[in-house]
């Protein structure tokens, strides 16, 4: 078994990798350890754990601010901030169950890594466009602070934007930073019912595209409504196109109506309120509508191509799929039954074909030693990339083959 090394605290990270640069000791760097399997398999490391870097160390509602250690529950975070009617506005979501592990064990740290933002993300953006700052130590075995209440950027980098999505490949972070938000009076969901894929995507891009700022746009088909816990959901017999709207009270029923009145040519309306509204696009979030196949890919499309891509795959594949939208159509959660490369030359064939990303999720061990889990970059990326952890991580210490083929330590 290898070792395992847990820090108390930010002096003790930055001592254990100055060590482990002097001994060129590849890492593997985990928090709670709910995402340890997202991305490329990795060989058996030295596992530096913070899971006792935990907690809100400063919060203040009146300033929508919040900073906490990298292992601080994402559960605890929500918890907390609901107590002030406040929320993280780009919706984490919890990948646990689509995993393989339990919920609601995921950690701040882990979705700022990821970068992982849910529904809301078409209208509050991604997880990166909340941090305020971060503080962590690089490959180089030496502290840095980026952004936060004192602007300091010591590397030269934003670190805050970089080691958001880098799966911990560019720096141990010790500290985060982030902006919160008040939540709305009222959330309610307008369903449109019985449209195909390309007909949900027309309905969703004109909500998009009407002045009801809505917060939300997914389309389900009916396998997948029909896994709804929402019994106006599952009990619809037919695929259900979803639009959310969120604010004031006065304003919410207000838009809900006027955009009903605007989608009744696309089929059948219903509305979702309160308890029922937040339950469905939970569900939408954490994937658990799509079927639990041993093959989940995740793909990133322009909202337009995703029919498209979807019935491309369907053509290559024989017709074997499942999917939900999301993001108006731009993230699409595809489903597969197990095969040695994981259905990989039909999604990455079919999304090569528009632009776009195919990241695989979930497979058996054998397609994940096979099959990239990223979807491979252009010579230019691929270059800016090496660049940008050549100069935080020189000696590719850290989580070492997670994002891109594994380099020999230096």
């Amino acid at each position: 078994m290898s070792e395992r090394y847990a820090p108390t605290n930010a002096d003790q990270v930055r001592e254990l990798i100055a060590w482990a640069v002097d001994e060129q000791t590849p890492l593997e760097i985990v928090g709670r350890a709910s995402l340890r399997s997202l991305g490329n398999p990795m060989a058996e490391l030295p596992t530096l754990d913070l899971s006792a870097l935990s907690g809100v160390g400063l919060y203040e509602p009146g300033e929508l601010v919040l900073t906490a250690a990298p292992a601080t529950p994402i559960a605890e975070i929500e918890s907390l901030l609901a107590d002030n009617q406040q929320r993280l506005a780009f919706e984490p979501m919890d990948m646990g169950l689509v995993l393989g592990g339990p919920a609601d064990a995921g950690s701040l740290g882990g979705v700022i890594c990821c970068n992982l933002a849910g529904p809301r993300r078409i209208s509050a953006g991604a997880a990166r466009d909340h941090i305020l700052g971060v503080k962590g130590v690089s490959g180089r075995g030496e502290n840095f602070k980026s952004g936060g209440r004192v602007v300091k950027n010591v590397t030269g980098y934003d670190m805050s934007k970089l080691v958001t999505g880098a799966y911990g490949t560019l720096g141990a972070l010790t500290e985060i930073t982030v902006k919160v938000l008040p939540i709305p009076e009222k959330a309610w969901t307008v369903l449109v019912f019985g449209l195909d894929d390309a007909t949900a995507i027309k309905a969703l891009a004109q909500a998009a595209g009407s002045h009801h700022e809505v917060s939300g746009l997914a389309h389900l088909p009916q396998a997948a409504a029909a896994r709804s816990g929402v019994k106006y959901v599952a009990g619809a017999g037919a695929a259900v196109t979803a639009v959310r709207l969120e604010g004031p009270g006065p304003s919410v029923e207000y838009r809900a109506r006027a955009l009903t009145e605007e989608l009744k040519s696309f089929g059948e309306i219903e509305e979702l309120h309160s308890q029922n509204s937040a339950g469905l696009w939970r569900e939408i979030r954490d994937v658990r509508l799509i079927a639990e196949t041993d093959v989940l890919w995740r793909l990133s499309v322009a909202p337009s191509h995703g029919p498209l891509v979807v019935a491309d795959i369907r053509q290559r594949l024989g017709g074997a799929v499942e999917v939900t939208y999301d993001w108006q159509g731009g993230l699409i959660w595809l489903a597969l039954g197990d095969s040695p490369d994981a259905g990989e030359q039909a999604v990455r064939g079919a999304v090569d074909a528009v632009g776009g990303h195919a990241m695989l999720i979930r497979a058996s061990a054998a397609a994940r030693q096979a099959v990239p889990a990223f979807h491979p970059q252009s010579a230019t990326l691929t270059a800016l990339s090496a660049r940008v952890r050549e100069a935080l991580d020189p000696h590719g210490l850290f989580n070492p083959g997670r994002m891109a083929p594994q380099r020999a330590a230096q």
